[in-house]
């Protein structure tokens, strides 16, 4: 396959439908993103199975399954790997890898196999040019089985995370580098700013936490910037940037 055919794939927009796929995964089929209507998603990619970084995401992925299910939200992972392989991996994660402390991790939550990359390419994750750069930098070992460089270059999907609400509707897109983890804490945070300006109609400010003031929406008439000026409840700097205490 040429890496210019890669040219045309279009990565989905914040705001769209989720693309919905079928496919086989570690709990079994999945019509996406149907099966989780009226939940929060975060529906993320990763290069490979057996590989270093991977392992230490799905790990601490597992650890915060239930902070995230508190949320209402599900974990959807996938990679190119076939079911077995993931099978297998999750067994290794299981019972052989330590990290920061974890050991004997479940990874509870389904993976999606994607061997003839029809999903990838929906959700553009598939980025040559950064696989290309990761391979000059190091060299690529993957467990039991022999590819090629190129094969890697035209198939490995990055690291890419979608966060999509319960309506199906995408609400965030990130794109990491294949050679660096994911911070998944800032991921937490991002999805609980979007569901507070979602419950609460407020917007969230720089490095915003749970419990931190909110900021209230730019006004949209000089009577309400002006009534806003006058709300003791609310510290306001100038007419266009007021705070609020956030509320549970």
């Amino acid at each position: 396959m040429e890496q210019n055919e890669y040219m045309t794939i279009r990565i989905p927009m914040m705001g769209e439908i989720a693309p919905s796929f079928r496919a086989r995964t570690t709990h079994g089929e999945v019509n996406f993103p149907k099966d989780y209507e009226g939940k929060w998603v975060i529906f993320f990619s990763h290069p490979g199975d057996f590989t270093p970084v991977c392992t230490t995401e799905f790990m601490v992925f597992a650890k915060m399954q239930a902070e995230f299910r508190q949320l209402n939200t599900e974990l959807l992972g996938l990679s190119v790997d076939s079911v077995q392989s993931h099978i297998s991996w999750l067994r290794s994660i299981k019972e052989k890898v330590e990290f920061n402390g974890l050991s004997g991790m479940d990874v509870e939550f389904p993976i999606v196999e994607d061997k003839g990359l029809s999903i990838v390419k929906k959700y553009g994750m598939l980025q040559p040019s950064e696989n290309k750069r990761y391979m000059r930098d190091i060299q690529y070992i993957q467990a039991d089985k022999a590819t090629d460089e190129n094969e890697i270059i035209n198939t490995q999907p990055v690291r890419g995370i979608f966060i999509i609400d319960p309506q199906s509707r995408i609400r965030y897109i990130a794109f990491y580098p294949i050679s660096n983890g994911r911070n998944l804490d800032e991921i937490k945070r991002i999805l609980q700013a979007i569901q507070k300006t979602d419950s609460q109609n407020v917007d969230t400010p720089v490095n915003w936490n749970p419990g931190d003031d909110v900021i209230v929406c730019t006004p949209l008439s000089y009577e309400d910037a002006k009534k806003r000026m006058e709300d003791k409840e609310l510290k306001c700097s100038d007419w266009y940037i007021c705070l609020k205490k956030d509320k549970p």
